[in-house]
């Protein structure tokens, strides 16, 4: 059964947690429970977050694994420093127990190999209050968008820059306007380098925004891809803003800095409703597992 935005009741919240939620417009939000993490499984790579209680500690990124690392990775409690996994610049506890794994996926086969994991908790797309949303929608998207109107109280456009870059919207009841999808900035330029025999394989941070009219091969791609991507940016924006003319820009996934800083250059009137937001997913997670564990019968919860 889905869930209405309206059925989310958030009336206690630790005096010390209610600053790091209030950016979030979630504001007397969130109960107390135990350190827990989220997963949102992507098409290149896995996306991790620490909570501890409510409040997100830190995010990070793997590879996919296979299932022997995976249950690696479990048998350590989920030390990604002794299995190798994280940069050891990023401080993570060493659990006293085992966390809840709360997941979001779009690839079906690591879905199975997490789901193995007895305090894991899928969410699915019928767990996202978007309305009626089409039932192929990716729940990457899903839960960004659920995430984004949390943070703007209202309408909000997601802009995911992901492999695939994907823009997604929602009004302020929450329900999905619709949205877009096609090939990322890493995945145009490795398509060309890949597929032709002349042109280079061309990386995402050495480059900036071109002439229009180049004069070398590198900065022909570079215009190529660049000038459409911004281009296509600004159509979707600016229809989007004739329907939500307040509504804020949310920019996520893994190109988050770099699409960022292309469309401040190529939009600038624009740059005052961009909103970064790298965690974005993983905001739209924490809202929808406080749900659940609030309406599990005690019996249920484990903590």
């Amino acid at each position: 059964m889905r869930l209405s935005s309206t059925d989310i009741n958030f009336s206690s919240v630790p005096s010390r947690s209610r600053k790091t939620f209030r950016k979030f417009g979630l504001g007397n939000s969130f109960v107390k429970f135990n350190d827990w993490l989220g997963l949102s499984i992507g098409n290149s790579r896995l996306h991790w977050a620490w909570f501890s209680e409510d409040v997100l500690q830190a995010s990070w990124d793997t590879p996919h694994l296979d299932a022997f690392k995976i249950q690696r990775l479990i048998i350590n409690q989920f030390n990604f420093h002794r299995c190798q996994l994280i940069d050891p610049s990023i401080k993570l506890p060493q659990w006293e127990s085992m966390p809840d794994l709360w997941i979001i996926s779009v690839v079906p086969h690591q879905t199975q190999f997490w789901q193995q994991y007895l305090r894991s908790n899928l969410l699915t797309l019928n767990d996202i209050p978007l309305g009626d949303a089409y039932p192929t929608l990716g729940g990457d998207r899903a839960i960004s968008a659920w995430g984004a109107v949390q943070l703007a109280g209202g309408a909000a456009l997601v802009i995911d820059c992901g492999t695939a870059m994907t823009l997604t919207g929602a009004d302020a009841a929450g329900c999905l306007v619709g949205g877009a999808i096609f090939p990322g900035l890493r995945l145009q330029l490795q398509s060309l380098g890949q597929s032709t025999a002349a042109l280079p394989t061309l990386i995402p941070e050495n480059i900036k925004l071109p002439t229009r009219w180049a004069m070398n091969t590198a900065e022909s791609i570079s215009s190529g891809v660049l000038h459409s991507i911004a281009s296509s940016m600004n159509s979707f924006i600016q229809d989007w803003l004739t329907r939500f003319p307040s509504s804020p820009i949310y920019i996520t996934g893994g190109d988050t800095v770099f699409i960022t800083n292309l469309i401040r250059q190529y939009l600038p009137h624009l740059a005052s409703q961009l909103r970064p937001e790298k965690d974005l997913a993983f905001l739209g997670i924490s809202t929808l597992r406080q749900y659940q564990i609030q309406h599990r019968s005690p019996s249920c919860v484990q903590l």
